[in-house]
């Protein structure tokens, strides 16, 4: 008897301990009742300038900034006279960045909302801080606790900068291998999966009080075209939207996320209304090259049949909904920015990030507020729920960062070891035909370094470091689109010498770009000879863990999924015993290699 009552004693604790760990899971997180009153007070003071400045925020890009350069007199324009609602920044350096944003949050009568892309921690915006792998390697791992850490650990370094809402977690489910946008930004092409880390993440960081989003509604995952550079098409029906896409959306709502970001894809089956690309269209400012795409129809960021009657009504979300970058040529190519403004937030918008004229956007709202076109209440609504967001997330007590608090709360130890601890366990070894792994020390090696970057003075420089200090002689070869005949030439004959030769594939995801996560032709041209000459050659994939489609031939594949140190450390450590290889694919690469395929050396 007495051993039940300790049994039982023991079982009431434990579960009266989990009560409250359920509860903040599924609990929304949402503004609290006194921010709402509070939101309530403040919009019946505001004018209409000041609330239709509320849903415009605009990007910034930081750098040092004299208060009487022409660049900084505009930022402070755009908070003192259009009253923007936000800012979100994109990459500048760490104290740049916030001592800037400070500047602007003392010209500001109502606080700023400070966002940012935070899919790999604050090191995706940030200058010299650390980046976490990317959301595929995550999934590698099989465990979604990473992702739940590193939610906690983005939160309280993001709260340290002075950024209150994340544009993060990617929840789009990539089943697309041509996909030259998300990729291993998703955590895989299992919906099931990539709803179990999208909410670990979650949870982790709102759990910091930062505003997580979840991203890009309503899927971005099935698709072969950059938004960034033309309309991509998903012509699916709302029921496979519901078997595929929209499983991980629904699981983070369900978990209470707070705010959700619209995708400017075109989904003929939701909204059939044709559009036509406009004479004379804004060039987005990262964007190489634009494609156009014919029969295109309504952006679901334009049409109420995604937000509002899909998201709002039928998902019953209840959050904050934003738009992706409005000057992305996924909405420029189409629609002048002032009728793009005023049409996303018919469609059911609240914030409209980023559009390639602030002054443009706020003039198309204005004018459309006046005319009946934007009726008052539903503007009220929209800065409303902006503003108790804003009183929820502690703006109203502290707006301004303190700089001294950075450099003992950023990119610290706690981080590097989460980052390390993640590369580790995400190596995957896709294939081993040769039985070449792992390599004994003392091999003459070649690391050949194909880039699809501009960055060929350091592309591979810490795996080849971290191969020479395991006692390896690492030489790094680089090839790029640049490269010469001289180079091509010296880089094949250098490989032929070696003992070793090591494929780094660095086909990365770069945004706007003509060749997102592919190789330069000049790097396939040399690797298809260096694989014909030395098949026991090593490939690594430091990217676009799908290149091993276009190189069957390869005999030995590791996808690490991305180029992050902690990635090309791991990698290095994988090959040469260090640790063994415990990853996973998230994804399946052609017939041979499906989703769960790794090997284990020691095993």
């Amino acid at each position: 008897m007495k051993k039940f009552i300790a049994f039982l004693s023991v079982f009431i604790c434990v579960h009266l301990w989990l009560i409250p760990v359920f509860a903040q899971t599924n609990q929304k997180f949402r503004p609290s009742e006194k921010a709402e009153k509070w939101a309530d007070k403040q919009i019946k003071k505001m004018s209409l300038d000041e609330r239709i400045g509320q849903l415009v925020h605009i990007g910034v890009n930081a750098r040092f900034l004299n208060q009487e350069s022409n660049e900084y007199k505009e930022l402070k324009r755009q908070v003192v006279e259009n009253k923007v609602g936000g800012i979100t920044v994109f990459v500048g350096g760490v104290y740049e960045t916030v001592h800037l944003i400070n500047r602007m949050q003392e010209s500001a009568k109502i606080p700023l909302l400070i966002s940012g892309d935070f899919e790999t921690g604050v090191g995706m915006r940030f200058e010299d801080t650390i980046n976490f792998p990317w959301n595929m390697a995550i999934a590698a791992t099989g465990n979604p606790e990473f992702a739940r850490r590193q939610g906690a650990i983005t939160a309280r370094e993001a709260r340290a900068l002075g950024v209150q809402w994340a544009f993060a977690p990617t929840v789009d489910v990539n089943n697309n291998a041509d996909n030259p946008v998300i990729n291993v930004r998703s955590y895989g092409e299992n919906p099931t999966d990539v709803a179990r880390f999208s909410v670990a993440f979650t949870n982790g960081l709102q759990s910091g009080n930062v505003l997580a989003t979840a991203k890009h509604f309503p899927g971005h995952g099935d698709t072969a075209v950059d938004s960034h550079r033309g309309l991509p098409v998903i012509n699916f029906s709302r029921e496979r939207l519901n078997q595929i896409e929209l499983v991980p959306f629904k699981s983070v709502l369900d978990a209470g996320i707070g705010s959700v970001m619209v995708a400017h894809i075109s989904l003929p089956q939701i909204d059939a209304m044709e559009i036509k690309p406009l004479k004379q269209s804004i060039k987005a400012s990262y964007t190489e090259a634009e494609v156009i795409t014919e029969a295109a129809t309504m952006p679901a960021t334009l049409t109420p049949n995604v937000i509002t009657k899909m998201l709002r009504e039928e998902m019953k979300f209840d959050g904050l909904i934003v738009t992706d970058a409005m000057d992305m040529s996924g909405l420029t190519l189409y629609f002048n920015q002032d009728e793009a403004a005023v049409r996303a937030f018919l469609a059911g918008a609240d914030v409209l990030i980023k559009p390639a004229s602030a002054d443009l956007a706020i003039k198309g709202l204005k004018a459309a507020v006046l005319s009946g076109r934007i009726s008052e209440h539903r503007l009220n609504e929209s800065v409303r729920k902006q503003l108790a967001w804003k009183y929820e997330l502690g703006l109203t007590k502290q707006k301004i960062t303190a700089l001294d608090a950075i450099d003992t709360s950023v990119s610290g130890l706690q981080t590097r070891q989460l980052a390390n601890e993640i590369a580790d366990n995400a190596m995957t070894l896709v294939k081993n035909d040769n039985r070449n792994l792992p390599l004994a020390k003392g091999k003459k090696i070649a690391v050949l370094c194909i880039t699809n970057g501009e960055d060929r003075l350091f592309v591979g420089n810490t795996f080849t470091q971290a191969l020479r200090a395991s006692g390896m002689q690492a030489e790094r070869i680089v090839i790029d689109e640049r490269s010469t005949a001289k180079e091509i030439s010296e880089a094949i004959e250098t490989a032929k010498k070696s003992e070793v030769v090591i494929a780094g594939l660095f086909g990365r995801v770069r945004s706007g770009a003509k060749n997102s996560v592919g190789l330069p032709d000049t790097g396939t041209q040399v690797l298809r000879k260096v694989l014909q000459s030395k098949p026991d050659t090593i490939s690594i994939s430091f990217g676009n863990p799908y290149l091993l489609k276009s190189f069957p031939e390869m005999k030995t594949y590791i996808v690490a999924y991305g180029d992050m140190t902690s990635l090309q450390r791991s990698a290095a450590r994988a090959i040469t015993g260090e640790i063994d290889f415990l990853g996973k694919l998230p994804i399946s690469i052609g017939e041979s290699c499906p989703r769960g395929t790794g090997l284990n050396l020691k095993k």
